[in-house]
């Protein structure tokens, strides 16, 4: 068990997970709806923000959900694993050229 948490370590990993990934994918559809899909949007470093702010927006979706402390291991595989997420959703939004005028 977690030292501080009612979840197991299995639970815990899948919980972290499952939220990093959905954040990722928020991250590139938010960054296609804000910076656009064109070519010109591709070289503007706001959709960087963008997944910036979802990554530390993660932080008390954890604590809410009862995930504890992360140790800095845990840190560097949330910000891995949402940039990763974010850049495949946003680069395939970006090759299609996708339309997302909200």
């Amino acid at each position: 068990m977690s030292d501080d948490s009612g979840l197991s370590d299995h639970a815990r990993g899948v919980v972290v997970t499952t939220i990093c990934c959905l954040a990722g994918i928020a991250a590139g559809l938010v960054s296609a709806v804000y910076v656009g899909t064109d070519p010109a949007a591709a070289a503007s470093t706001t959709a960087v923000f963008v997944l910036g702010a979802f990554v530390i927006v993660q932080y008390p979706v954890f604590k809410a959900v009862g995930v504890g402390d992360l140790g800095i291991k845990d840190n560097l595989y949330v910000a891995f694993l949402t940039f990763t997420l974010w850049f495949i959703s946003y680069t395939v939004l970006l090759t299609s050229a996708v339309d997302l005028g909200i």
